[in-house]
């Protein structure tokens, strides 16, 4: 686990010490009970924008803590408690305790340090009543101590049961443990460059991946690293930058780039010299789209619309499908997903999935690429849909994806020729997100169920 950043132990009963775990408490509330993710939640939050550079790191590191080993904590608190945790008062005590847990047993903190702040955090948020309670369960805990778990095991039991299923299902139970055990881990950042990427490695302090994007082990401060406000590169995620790399030559090409927000994936295509059509429903989410192709000096045309419906005003060269998904694949970077995404989640996105693609294979060309993809760990939303598309007598065939077209990939190819990168893969450089990806071509020839409007 990550060590609690330096100096924290003396600022524990500072005002500032308060002020960050208040801000953690309320992106915790925000997460569990009004069911935000973490980056809408941290949008939201003036508060965590006005901490100071290292107590926002610290918020980060408290709430990526308690996303992570969640069920554990409760598991251990309800055995102390003479109640169910959803009878507690006010609803936001839990979280208190998660955030103490998280400081005593995982981020290694002072026992006496980690007690008197998690009772301090109750005092500072009105709930005073309940500090004698705080203090005893949080004593309690440093004597007794918190059960010992391998992360193998640690992973699967905070692991949702619907998705636990689905994992062992689709992979096994090794694989599944393994996956699950990653997800303890801090996600490296990753950025891809526009071009000499062995010096913008070098100007930067990052590894050279087989793949060509860059990565640090740790962040910073983003807009002030070498190149950003130049626009010679952007953040984006090794597994994510792999579909825009499979279409071949596309300059001077017509691309569609489906649900293209935020746009690593159209900055990529533009950079290779394709006219790219950037499509999405989000009016906001295209605007931000934008601003990052206006930072990174590249024209590219969008479209507010559904790409479940939209059609270009004549055939396209190549779609770029990146479709919404449950994005497990991501949960290093995005913890929250264990809480917030649900079987019923996945069974619409599922639903939307297969729209997209439909409409997808109608914006081709006799001869167009289609890259199918999703941040996923689940078949259902991957292998399952390219399966459920080739059933449906569709103009479209699979075209394999060869190991000698992007470096490092070679496991990550399965036996149909598609992507399919796991938590486990590259684990000499820090693993990698889970992601499925597909490439197929239209045929030469239509038929007549498929006429483009």
């Amino acid at each position: 686990m990550p060590p609690l950043p330096e100096a924290a132990d003396r600022r524990e009963q500072s005002g500032d010490g308060i002020s960050a775990r208040r801000v953690a408490l309320t992106l915790l509330d925000d997460i569990f009970f009004r069911r935000r993710n973490l980056d809408e939640a941290l949008a939201g939050s003036h508060a965590f924008e006005t901490l100071r550079p290292r107590d926002r790191a610290f918020v980060r590191l408290l709430v990526a803590t308690v996303l992570r080993h969640a069920r554990q904590m409760d598991a251990v608190l309800q055995h102390f408690l003479h109640e169910p945790l959803s009878a507690l008062k006010p609803p936001s005590l839990v979280n208190i305790f998660r955030l103490g847990i998280a400081q005593l047993v995982f981020l290694k903190t002072a026992p006496h340090a980690a007690v008197n702040t998690t009772v301090a955090l109750a005092e500072a948020t009105g709930i005073t009543h309940q500090k004698p309670l705080v203090n005893a369960i949080m004593r309690r805990l440093t004597r007794e101590g918190f059960p010992a778990m391998t992360e193998r095991d640690a992973g699967k039991f905070n692991t949702p049961e619907w998705l636990w299923t689905q994992w062992m299902q689709d992979y096994g139970i090794e694989t599944a443990l393994q996956m699950a055990a990653t997800h303890f881990s801090e996600a490296p950042l990753d950025i891809t460059v526009k071009d000499h990427a062995e010096q913008w490695a070098e100007r930067l302090g990052a590894a050279l991946l087989p793949t060509g994007s860059l990565r640090k082990s740790n962040g910073g401060f983003i807009p002030d690293m070498p190149g950003f406000a130049e626009g010679q590169w952007w953040i984006q995620n090794a597994a994510a930058a792999l579909p825009a790399k499979l279409f071949g030559i596309l300059e001077g090409k017509t691309i569609v780039d489906l649900c293209a927000a935020p746009g690593g994936k159209t900055a990529q295509l533009a950079t290779a010299g394709a006219h790219v059509i950037a499509v999405d429903r989000s009016a906001e989410r295209l605007k931000r789209l934008r601003e990052n192709m206006d930072r990174l000096h590249l024209a590219v045309e969008t479209v507010v619309a559904d790409g479940a419906a939209w059609l270009p005003k004549a055939p396209v060269d190549a779609v770029l499908l990146d479709a919404p998904c449950t994005a497990t694949g991501t949960i290093r970077h995005q913890p929250d997903i264990l809480h917030l995404k649900t079987l019923n989640d996945q069974e619409k996105l599922v639903m939307l999935q297969r729209r997209l693609l439909v409409n997808a294979v109608k914006m081709l060309k006799p001869g167009g690429i289609l890259i199918y993809c999703t941040c996923s760990l689940q078949k259902a939303e991957g292998e399952g849909q390219i399966d459920w598309l080739l059933s449906q007598n569709l103009p479209v065939q699979r075209s394999p994806v060869m190991p000698a077209e992007i470096s490092g990939i070679a496991d990550m190819i399965t036996g149909h020729g598609d992507i399919r990168s796991l938590p486990l893969h590259w684990a000499a450089f820090n693993g990698i997100d889970g992601f499925f990806i597909a490439r197929l071509i239209r045929h030469q020839q239509g038929n007549s169920h498929d006429k483009h409007r």
